[in-house]
């Protein structure tokens, strides 16, 4: 983490400064700034805010919105839902790992794609349902998915 990195970190912080119970905004803050949340920023946010590291690492893992592992530009979702199942989402999801060469859960070398699994998307009567940056695609099949990754390239 660079010196221009920890500034930004620190404006957000300060953004903050007597305000109570603002841990989580605050975490949401720095990742919308960063796209993750480094063991660096946690150790100075630890320092800034008098503050375990334990504590925020306590509210940052429970928290699935927050992340803690770099997270690709594009962030992939295939719901697993069972409507989406029973529709194919299995085949949809092992592609685009497949074609992405990383697992459902990781995030390519480049920092280019994150391939999520998800249960539940919220749209069964579309599914099989795939999100690319929060847009939803339905009845997505492999060719489909082929096109929405090509679109990505």
């Amino acid at each position: 983490m660079d010196a221009a990195d920890l500034d930004k970190v620190d404006e957000i912080i300060d953004r903050y400064r007597g305000q109570e119970g603002i841990l989580i905004q605050l975490l949401l803050d720095l990742q919308s700034e960063l796209n993750w949340i480094p063991r660096e920023v946690i150790s100075h946010l630890s320092e800034r805010l008098r503050v375990p590291k334990s504590q925020i690492y306590r509210i940052a893992s429970f928290y699935k919105v927050i992340n803690l592992n770099p997270v690709g530009r594009h962030v992939i979702q295939v719901c697993m839902g069972t409507a989406c199942q029973v529709r194919g989402a299995h085949k949809v999801l092992d592609f685009t790992a497949s074609r992405l060469k990383i697992k459902p859960e990781e995030t390519t070398s480049d920092l280019a794609f994150s391939l999520k699994k998800v249960n539940c998307l919220g749209c069964c009567s579309m599914g099989p349902v795939m999100t690319v940056d929060e847009v939803y695609h339905g009845g997505v099949n492999l060719e489909g998915a082929e096109k929405i990754l090509k679109n990505l390239s």
